[in-house]
């Protein structure tokens, strides 16, 4: 696997309307927890989620996103396939949150 891929980032833009996380690499238990601060660091009444570059998602991942849902009320995640993958196989796959593909 390239080493491109599997770095990890979290990264923040917008205001307080609207705020757009952009996460990159793989998130797992080492990084789920960044993913989830980076998104509810700083409050905004519509927060979206880009995980379209993330090559990795685990179970610590899918807690952390739930745990986004309850925590944002008006958030939208664009997955990539790989997140849409596991969100499908983990039940999640019909969420009003998820983009559609």
């Amino acid at each position: 696997m390239d080493q491109e891929e599997t770095v990890f980032s979290a990264t923040t833009e917008g205001d307080a309307d609207h705020r757009r996380v952009v996460v990159t690499g793989e998130v797992d238990m080492a990084t789920a927890d960044q993913m989830f601060q980076a998104a509810t660091r700083e409050p905004a009444a519509k927060v979206t989620l880009d995980l379209s570059a993330v090559t990795f998602f685990d179970s610590a991942a899918i807690q952390a996103l739930v745990r986004l849902t309850d925590r944002i009320p008006h958030l939208a995640v664009i997955p990539s396939r790989r997140v849409r993958r596991v969100l499908d196989i983990a039940g999640l796959g019909d969420q009003t949150w998820l983009s559609p593909e």
